[in-house]
């Protein structure tokens, strides 16, 4: 298989399994859910483009045009993760706390007919500035240490 592949796919597997350890560490209770959730602490996304950005610097050079698409596609990525998305999961947070006060306002008022959704709307989609950044730190530093595995691998 594809060593850049298999470089920004490891990236993103070991920073989701890294959510449960800052998980731990901010709520002192150790949770399997982050495993699973987006969102927290490292960014997931940015360490798999990260990974694959540096990786393929490091192989190709950063004249590369393989170079340019990883960093172009990557810095796209992360600007999404702590941008678009983080701002839809507050916006989802503000909409559920809304419905939430309809609801208690709705049981002063038996005539206002209200309905609560059985599910509320996913708050945590994206990422702080700090997640992003920790996640691409962590990508820069594992792709980097993937293509010098690599190269150890050419020479021996």
């Amino acid at each position: 298989m594809n060593r850049g592949i298999i470089t920004s796919i490891s990236a993103i597997v070991i920073a989701q399994g890294l959510k449960i350890v800052t998980h731990k560490r901010v709520s002192g209770k150790w949770d399997w859910k982050p495993i699973l959730q987006t969102g927290g602490m490292p960014s997931s996304h940015s360490a798999g483009v990260a990974s694959l950005a540096t990786y393929v610097a490091a192989n190709r050079g950063t004249r590369h045009i393989e170079t340019s698409l990883a960093v172009v596609f990557g810095t796209i990525v992360m600007y999404d993760a702590q941008g678009i998305r983080r701002h839809t999961g507050e916006i989802a947070r503000l909409v559920n706390d809304l419905e939430d006060n309809i609801e208690e306002i709705s049981s002063d008022f038996p005539s206002l007919e209200f309905v609560k959704r059985e599910k509320e709307l996913k708050e945590l989609l994206g990422h702080q500035p700090a997640e992003v950044a920790v996640g691409a730190l962590f990508g820069f530093l594992y792709g980097l240490a993937a293509a010098k595995l690599e190269d150890r691998k050419h020479v021996e």
